[in-house]
């Protein structure tokens, strides 16, 4: 086989740091330009495949194309990526004291076009935040354009009393899902 050719679909340094992790540098990067809307009564599973799939399909590319969507939903609530200190302040409170879910979808587009996916969940669990704790985490930013709010690999990690599941997951790219789709299609990882 020749040399694979491999476009990252996001314009996250997370998920360029963690594909580093793996030993994979992507020959280009790409972020997809596409709504991101969940569609009227979508769950968040759904939303999560639907996501990583259109932004598989919308990035023109040679080679394969590796895309991502990380989704943050309390029971069917998908909660949004905060662009307002005031949305992320709603979702902090929402997650205060309970569990949620990350849902993070990874998806591989071959040349030919087929697509290999693959979906990890995480339950993370919030201790009980005083509006301190939600205050101090507010001002420092990590917020910005998260999803559920917040950034685990920030200070939002020593407000988490327990994850199940993947840590790299929640951060917006789960390594083992990853590294199985890569293998399948003929990277050297090792």
């Amino acid at each position: 086989m020749g040399t694979l050719h491999l476009t990252l679909a996001s314009a996250s340094p997370r998920r360029r740091e963690l594909l580093a992790r793996l030993g994979v540098v992507p020959d280009a990067v790409r972020p997809a330009d596409i709504d991101e809307s969940p569609t009227k009564g979508e769950l968040p599973r759904a939303y999560a495949l639907r996501m990583g799939r259109e932004k598989a399909l919308a990035v023109d590319a040679p080679g394969h194309v590796l895309a991502g969507d990380t989704v943050v939903a309390v029971g069917r609530r998908i909660l949004p990526k905060t662009e307002t200190e005031a949305e992320a302040r709603a979702c902090l409170e929402l997650m205060s004291g309970r569990r949620h879910q990350v849902l993070t979808s990874v998806v591989l587009r071959a040349p030919d076009g087929t697509l290999r996916e693959r979906l990890n969940e995480t339950v993370v669990h919030f201790k009980r935040l005083s509006e301190q704790e939600i205050a101090d985490y507010l001002s420092g930013g990590d917020w910005q354009g998260k999803a559920g709010g917040y950034a685990i690999q920030g200070a939002a990690e020593g407000l988490i009393q327990w994850i199940r599941g993947s840590h790299s997951g929640v951060m917006g790219l789960p390594l083992y899902e990853t590294r199985a789709l890569l293998k399948a299609a003929g990277f050297a990882l090792g």
